[in-house]
């Protein structure tokens, strides 16, 4: 199983909406970054799946305050490949998709 690398708050401006950036750099290898903004306080879950849509990593599940964070996901361990990642935050909830190149 990866290591996440960890999860920085980078701004505690308060966005209007919820948001889910492309992750960067994507093709990746093997770390990438995925940024996204919460208006309101609430539990985060941010999850890598694999192209089968299986859960192979959670990066956040935690209570989060409003603002925008940076998620690293550290992917040393798996085979190169399409996977996904998804947010789930209040009633809100998004995918998109990433490259893994080795």
């Amino acid at each position: 199983m990866a290591e996440s690398i960890g999860i920085k708050k980078i701004s505690t401006e308060i966005p209007s909406e919820y948001s889910l950036s492309q992750n960067y750099p994507n093709p990746f290898n093997p770390t990438t970054n995925i940024r996204y903004e919460i208006p309101k306080s609430g539990n985060v879950k941010l999850v890598v799946l694999d192209a089968l849509g299986r859960e192979i990593e959670s990066l956040v599940n935690e209570k989060q305050s409003p603002g925008t964070y940076e998620a690293a996901f550290n992917a040393s361990q798996y085979p190169s490949g399409v996977y996904f990642y998804k947010i789930s935050a209040d009633r809100f909830s998004q995918v998109k998709k990433m490259m893994l190149i080795k």
